[in-house]
Order: C-alpha cells, then structure tokens, then sequence
C-alpha cells in the first residue's frame, strides 16, 4: 500500500527539478521565428549561455542555448529550445555526443532547463555533467511548447523523442561546437527523460537514421500511461498525473480536457501551467481524479487511443538499450518497468536490464554510474547481448 510517508521521495525526484516558481525563460518568446522552412534539426537561433551546476560556480564547458527546428505529435513542423554544451579539455577532433532527456520540470516556460541551467539551478546538471566529465558533449531539448511559444507536451512520446533526436542533429549543425555528423551517439534519459530517450530509440530508424546511434539509456519509464495515471490515482504523484492530461491535451485539443473538468480542476491546471513540477506536485498531493473532474477521461475511448499512442514497446530499436527501474518506485509502477523490458525483448531489442530496491529519485542517483558506465561502451563500440535470456 502507498502511504504517505512516500511524499518526501516523491518531492525530492518530482523528476529532479528546482522548486522554484517558474522565472522567464531563456528565449521564450512570441518572436521565436516559425518552423515553416527547413529540415528538423535545423539550428533558427543560437547564443552563448552557461552551464552550471551550482548557483554562480562555473564548469569547464562551453554552452549555447539554441531553438532548432523539428516536428510535433501530428507531423506538424515546429519551433523547439534546447542546450548544446561541450566540455572545455583541450580536446581536439571528433567527440562522442549524448542527446540527453531531461526529468519532468514543470509546464510553465520558466521551468525550461535552458534557463536553469545559467543559473546553477538545475538539479539534473549534476548528472549531466557526469557525462561531461568523460569528454562528451551533451545536447538538452526543453521539448515542445517549454521554453517557447505554445503549450508544453509533457508526456506525450512522439513529440518527445523527435525533440531529443532533433537536438542530436542541431548540436551537430552548430559550427561553434565543433562536432562530427560522424561521432558517435548516445541517447540518455531518466523519468520523463526515460520516456523521451525510449521513444528517439524507437523512432531513430525511420526518423533520424543518419545519427549514429551506438545504444540509449532509459530509466523510470512511465512506458505505459493509463497505467501509470491509475497507480498515482490519490498517491503522492497525482499532480504529475494531472499534469501528463494537459500535456495529453495540448498535443491534442480535440481531446478538449476543459470539458471533463470541474472548476476546480480548471483551477488546479491553470496554476500548474504557470509553475514549476515541486509546487504542482505539491497542489496536486493525494487527490482522485474524481475530486477534480465532471467525467473520468480516461474512460473515454478517444482519450484511451491518445493515450495508447505513447506506449513504448511496439517497435523494435537498432541498437542496444539499457533499461533500469526501482521496484520500490512511487510514481513509476515496477511492472511497467518489466513490461518494456519484456516488449522489447521479444522484439528482438539486445535490451540489459537492471533493477533497484529503491524508489523514483535514489534510483536515478544510484543508477546513473552503471548507466553512464554501460554507455562508454557502446560508444566504444563494445559488443553486448543484454540480458534478455536471462
């Protein structure tokens, strides 16, 4: 039984995220130009910026903020930010690259981690820059509508992984940071991030094959959604659930979420997209989504097909996948976990999977040496059979 004693892990994973209320963010403009012309991937803006991982701590990196061309969850051409950063060694010639999936942040643009990132106030810099460490660059999308104009997608897969394929292919194209088209590619992601990483996966072969893909990473995969949404059902992850409907429903408006909710609902949505992942978990704390709704969308058949759209597992992967979870996880039901597991095996996906006697975020802090340490492999081009038979 989930009780609530699981609310301090719960707040201190809410994917890795700052606390803060939500601040303008880092070129969040109406004046973003429109993705009407050129390929995804293509670079429509780019500056100078900062990484760090503690407020006003500088890193031996050079980092650019971008906005680059890619496509939304009905093939629609858009308008995406993001960060490319580049370790500061010396190093000469063609590095690795990692597109990296960020954990949920929030809805609201300030929570983009393109405008943490300056400020030392993403958490997940720190793991980020245990990649950086081993002389890769990174590339971080802030996804669709984070960061720039429209609403963010939050949860919804295709939109997701084509960022973070887009982003592989934008730091690729950025004269400044002198990267091969040739080196090879990671794909990491934890959480949300975990989504986002299995759908590039997925999606690499038929959407970015020329990226040379060498194995991805994928942690705390909220795989299967309408069975994540029940599990957080009044548990202390119910915000985030609330939240994944309008990130549902900004991908698709004909699902119109407004109409299922009660004024409180609305309430609650409205405050979400204005802030930050700590501050809606913590508005959203152990509530059914029968207190705030007129009519359960879940048991509509077309909010169950949207939602049947970002399944992971219904396609195979051309490269190896490393694939971990927590057994004690409060917002990522263990089973969804396996499933994957079990889906993309089947598929015949060289999948190595690893499990934790722990929750959510310790996971995620736990897992990210054996996982980084898995892709130095790959990126070595190591031979591996996962552990599928096994």
């Amino acid at each position: 039984m989930r009780i609530r004693t699981t609310v301090l892990a719960a707040l201190a994973a809410l994917t890795l995220a700052s606390a803060s209320p939500a601040a303008p963010a880092a070129a969040a403009s109406s004046d973003t130009p429109a993705a009407d012309t050129g390929r995804p991937g293509d670079i429509v803006t780019s500056a100078p910026t900062a990484f760090r991982t503690l407020p006003g701590v500088p890193t031996a990196t050079r980092a650019w903020h971008i906005t680059y061309r890619s496509t939304t969850a009905t093939g629609r051409p858009d308008v995406v930010s993001g960060t490319v950063v580049v370790p500061d060694d010396g190093t000469e010639g063609p590095r690795p690259l990692i597109a990296w999936g960020i954990g949920a942040v929030g809805l609201a643009d300030g929570c983009a981690v393109s405008g943490r990132f300056p400020q030392g106030a993403s958490i997940e810099a720190q793991l980020i820059d245990l990649a950086l460490r081993r002389g890769w660059a990174v590339a971080v999308t802030d996804y669709e509508g984070l960061g720039t104009p429209d609403d963010h997608t939050y949860t919804v897969g295709r939109s997701e992984g084509q960022a973070v394929l887009d982003a592989a292919r934008a730091a690729q194209r950025l004269p400044e940071a002198g990267l091969s088209p040739d080196a090879p590619v990671g794909i990491m992601g934890y959480s949300q991030g975990g989504q986002a990483a299995g759908w590039a996966a997925e999606l690499h072969p038929s959407y970015a094959p020329e990226l040379r893909v060498k194995g991805a990473v994928a942690g705390g995969v909220p795989a299967d959604l309408p069975t994540t949404l029940d599990y957080n059902d009044g548990g202390a992850g119910a915000g985030l659930a609330l939240m994944a409907l309008a990130g549902q429903d900004s991908a698709f408006p004909a699902l119109r979420l407004d109409s299922y909710l009660d004024d409180r609902g609305r309430g609650y949505v409205d405050f979400m997209k204005r802030n930050c992942v700590s501050l809606s978990t913590i508005a959203g704390l152990f509530q059914h989504r029968s207190e705030v709704t007129v009519w359960d969308p879940l048991a509509d058949p077309v909010w169950q097909l949207a939602l049947r759209a970002s399944l992971l597992g219904t396609r195979s992967v051309d490269h190896p996948v490393y694939l971990y979870q927590g057994r004690l996880d409060e917002l990522i039901p263990y089973r969804v976990g396996e499933a994957l597991r079990d889906r993309w095996c089947a598929r015949g996906v060289p999948v190595e999977w690893q499990d934790y006697p722990l929750g959510h975020v310790t996971t995620a802090l736990t897992g990210i040496p054996t996982a980084l340490g898995w892709m130095a492999g790959r990126l070595a081009d190591e031979p591996t059979r996962g552990n599928c038979g096994a």
